[in-house]
């Protein structure tokens, strides 16, 4: 959880390397601990293509290298083995380079190692598997939905003004160069009386170019001499004309001195992100206050009114103005925010467009819209859902908060200067495409696929829709968003589907209710993240769900959905909550059911019961799939609606219905039910509680060289009122998390995690003790990771190394003995690198050595064979294993029947950053008498 260092139980020998010096005067590099590990790699441990061990400044690090240039984004790049978290690696200047140190882990087996972005694999080519064992046929795309009453997507009746402030640059907590504050305004001509205000925040993108140069971009800030910014922020002005036209003032803000520097912020940079955005609204109401004293750009515009502010946020800017609502309504720890000050605003409402959400920490209160791009590259995952499922029973429930999954459109394209052809700088299409592998819905001319301009056009209407019912109080607006299945004629061809939770929504069945789980028969009750049976989706069902981005515990209790499963029809799924649901004075009852990809015609009658057991079906659904392909997003839930009409008629108990009944009426399929709401028409008003605020902080201390000493886990609790959340705390020698529910607020024990360092003087790694925590119930969680991390101050042992036996005959075995000044509590690794022989001398040659030795060093012994130098890798591998103070390198060689003058081997021993440490080592092997 933390980005701390621990200690492996296993590893790949290769991944280590550490120095050895000739005289003793070297102290040798951090290695990780790896017990039980051989003196010499096994076959197959070779690194696979394009990783290797590289050294910097005296830390050994686990680089992975792509074939081309990994365009920066906001998804975060991630070292995973066998499917588990390793770490987060550091981008390198050449924009293809990642590192990650190798006492910065965060699991125990480093099999499979992959390269993760938001669930894609970076290290696998598109379409590996099975697109490229068939072409596949393209999905068909929904039906044309019903226009809407109203269109939020025409332009209003007001002219447009447009210019630019920049202000003095601030400095953020966490972050070494300051932060530039700019921003491009767009506002109404003539407008009468104060305006509402729209922000505009951007997400991660490469930060500056050099002009006049095809392709060179960086993550520098601040750039260097001779590039320039990229104006990230200016790839909005179509939606923030649209709504200038409509009588709002709007501001995109630049954030490219946070997308330079947040690479390694636990958070991904978004409570930098909340206070850059804080400081712009702060600087806003001063200038409200005092028109005066307002840039021109600001001035040329009419009043504004920040008690109605909507903000928009791009990918991990949709992270930051998520932060930012909270951090306006519940104070963040003074120490990670970089404005002080009190809200003088009120944020009506939040706009996130292909969002991250690392933290899966959505504020309930506040109504929210997320746009889901069907077809995107970068936080292809769509976590982006935890922004309207995260919300269910954290708080009242009135605060709509929708979803709207826009088929065809990717990540890039909402932003023009992030879209070529449109950009000033470099830009790209970010869907990974292959020629050999094209993808038949989201590959650049699919049928299924958006031009850019008909996906910016799409993504305008569902701002202003946004805005229009957040901000404006236009109730007929809700029926785009609400899934009721009515569509925006502004935003065609596109093809939008929406559903929400909240609003008008009342009592509800719900799979992971924090009350308690219901009973489930006839179906599954199954856990959106977990390994084994218990997962709501496994390995068998191509594609993936945004209900179910994983977050940072490997198993998620709590966290639930109903899967369905059936061979014939007619077998009865039953939830029965633990206490009968209400859904007196609903006209409806709203189900958000996902199937697969693809699918049509799944068919289900609904009945409910009340708690006397009365029966009555409420009616039939149809549901089909989205469409979609091994690399989309696709199992997302559609929304059906049935009337309570029967059960009126039949004299339920609308008071206490007891339990829920889907009956599968297709002969076969699959479906997942995310949860059922008592639903009516109208949108209430919405104001903020009073929730419990969480923030878990990091304390690193020294271990000490004798004793126990014990720390308690910093944890910033503030609020009036007592709330739950789901606490995880880490085992640091296995990397698995447990996660308990506990109570937070006054008179509660609150969350109290303490912990135990042994303090020794042997060399040893830093030990991580990580936490997170998830809201659950009247809470809301800032910071959501933290710990203890226990930093090992004692020094690595010196390593020297001298000959036992490096004149041998044939049959013998040369030997070096590699030794410690101390033990250490962690396993020492070196490496020798295998070296030509000079002068014309023969060389040992791989026939010369024990077959089984080399197979322990070579994916393939080489025939016909080869000098030594000449192997795979050339490296030999071994370690002093903890609590010893030494071990032998050896080279046992057989013996011939050949006669021949004498053999030499030859290596040469380097430290981290691959300079030699001494002179090289020869062996010499003569004939046998």
């Amino acid at each position: 959880m933390i980005r701390g260092r621990r200690a492996w139980a296993t590893a790949i020998a290769v991944l280590t390397v550490a120095g050895v010096a000739s005289t003793g005067a070297y102290a040798a590099p951090v290695s990780p601990e790896i017990p039980g590990a051989t003196a010499t790699a096994q076959p197959g441990d070779a690194l696979p293509p394009g990783w290797r061990i590289a050294g910097e400044k005296g830390r050994n690090h686990l680089e992975w290298r792509a074939p081309e240039q990994v365009p920066m984004g906001d998804a975060r790049v991630e070292f995973r083995a066998n499917g588990e978290l390793v770490g987060v690696p550091e981008p390198q200047d050449d924009g293809r380079t990642f590192r990650l140190p190798l006492d910065e882990v965060r699991t125990a087996d480093l099999g499979d190692l992959a390269v993760e972005a938001a669930g894609r694999r970076l290290d696998e080519a598109p379409g590996v598997g099975a697109s490229r064992r068939a072409k596949p046929t393209a999905p068909k795309l929904p039906p044309k939905l019903p226009a809407g009453t109203v269109d939020p997507g025409k332009a209003g009746k007001y002219a447009t003004t447009t210019g630019e402030y920049s202000l003095a640059a601030v400095k953020l907590p966490g972050l070494p160069a300051p932060v530039e504050m700019r921003g491009v305004v767009v506002a109404p001509k003539k407008a009468p009386g104060k305006r509402p205000v729209a922000l505009f925040l951007h997400g991660r993108h490469a930060t500056c170019y050099v002009p006049g140069k095809d392709g060179e971009v960086s993550g520098d800030w601040p750039c260097a001499k001779g590039s320039k910014p990229i104006p990230s922020h200016r790839g909005y002005l179509r939606d923030q004309k649209l709504l200038a036209s409509q009588g709002y003032v709007t501001v995109s803000i630049s954030a490219n001195g946070i997308n330079g520097q947040d690479w390694n912020a636990e958070d991904g940079g978004a409570q930098a992100r909340s206070s850059l955005i804080r400081n712009h609204l702060g600087r806003w109401a001063d200038w409200a206050a005092k028109p005066s004293s307002a840039p021109a750009a600001v001035r040329k515009g009419p009043k504004t009114d920040l008690s109605k502010v909507l903000l928009v946020g791009h990918s991990r800017g949709g992270e930051g103005v998520n932060r930012a609502v909270m951090d306006s309504l519940y104070k963040p720890p003074a120490a990670q925010d970089g404005y002080r000050s009190k809200a003088r605003w009120n944020i009506r409402g939040t706009v996130h467009i292909g969002p991250t959400i690392f933290g899966q920490n959505p504020v309930p209160d506040v109504p929210s819209l997320t746009i889901l791009p069907g077809c995107d590259g970068d936080v292809s995952d769509l976590q982006g859902q935890v922004f309207t499922d995260g919300t269910r029973g954290v708080s009242r429930g009135k605060a709509l908060h929708s979803s709207v999954y826009m088929i065809g459109a990717n990540h890039n394209y909402f932003n023009t200067e992030w879209t070529p052809g449109q950009a000033q700088a470099p830009a790209d299409d970010d869907f990974w495409d292959d020629p050999e592998a094209r993808d038949p819905l989201c590959s650049p001319g699919a049928a299924g696929r958006l031009s850019a301009n008909q996906q910016h056009k799409a993504g305008s209407t569902y701002i202003a829709a946004a805005a229009r019912l957040f901000v404006g109080g236009d109730d007929r607006v809700r029926q785009l968003v609400d899934g009721t299945g009515r569509r925006a004629p502004s935003a065609d061809p596109a093809r939008v589907l929406t559903h929400a939770v909240g609003g008008n929504r009342g009592a509800a069945f719900l799979p992971d209710d924090p009350q308690g789980s219901p009973k489930v028969s006839g179906a599954r009750l199954c856990d959106a993240i977990a390994p084994g049976r218990s997962a709501c989706m496994g390995e068998k069902d191509p594609g993936s769900s945004p209900h179910f981005a994983s977050w940072r515990a490997e198993h998620e209790a709590g966290r639930r959905a109903v899967a369905l499963d059936w061979k014939k029809p007619g077998a009865i799924a039953r939830v029965t909550p633990k206490k009968p649901v209400p859904v007196k004075g609903a006209k409806s009852l709203a189900l958000r059911v996902a199937v697969p990809a693809n699918t049509s015609g799944t068919r289900f009658d609904v009945h409910v019961k009340d708690a006397k057991g009365k029966r009555a079906k409420l009616g039939s659904v149809k549901i089909d799939g989205l469409p979609g392909t091994d690399r989309t997003a696709s199992y997302w839930a559609r929304e059906v609606r049935v009337p309570l009409t029967a059960a009126t008629r039949a004299k339920l108990n609308l008071a206490k219905i007891a339990s829920l009944e889907l009956t599968p009426k297709s002969s076969s399929g699959k479906a997942w039910l995310m949860d059922a709401w008592s639903w009516k028409s109208g949108t209430p008003a919405v104001k903020a509680a009073a929730l419990a605020r969480v923030d878990i902080g990091t304390l690193t201390v020294k271990e000490g060289d004798s004793g126990f000493r014990t720390y308690q886990v910093p944890v910033r609790t503030t609020g009036k009122n007592v709330g739950a959340v789901r606490l995880y705390v880490d085992d640091p020698k296995t990397g698995k998390s447990i996660g308990r529910l506990v109570k937070v607020g006054p008179g509660t024990a609150g969350i109290k995690v303490t912990v135990k360092v042994e303090g020794n003087k042997r060399y040893g790694w830093d030990k991580t003790h990580g936490v997170a925590v998830k809201a659950v119930r009247g809470t809301v969680v800032g910071a959501d990771a933290g710990g203890v991390i226990a930093e090992n101050d004692d020094p690595m042992p010196k390593v020297s190394i001298k000959p036992v036996a490096d004149d041998v005959t044939e049959g013998e075995t040369l030997t070096w003995r590699i030794s410690l000044s101390e033990k250490a509590d962690v396993e020492i690794w070196t490496t020798a690198q295998l070296l030509p022989v000079p002068d014309g001398r023969p060389e040992l040659s791989t026939a010369d050595v024990d077959q089984e030795w080399l197979s322990q060093n070579v994916e393939e012994i080489p025939n016909p064979a080869v000098p030594l130098s000449h192997i795979d890798y050339n490296t030999l591998w071994t370690s002093v294993e903890a609590g010893r103070k030494f071990t032998d390198l050896t080279v046992p060689t057989i013996r011939d029947q050949m006669k021949e003058p004498a053999e030499y081997v030859r290596f040469e021993v380097k430290d981290s950053d691959d300079k030699p440490l001494g002179p090289p080592f020869e062996g010499t092997v003569r004939d046998a008498p």
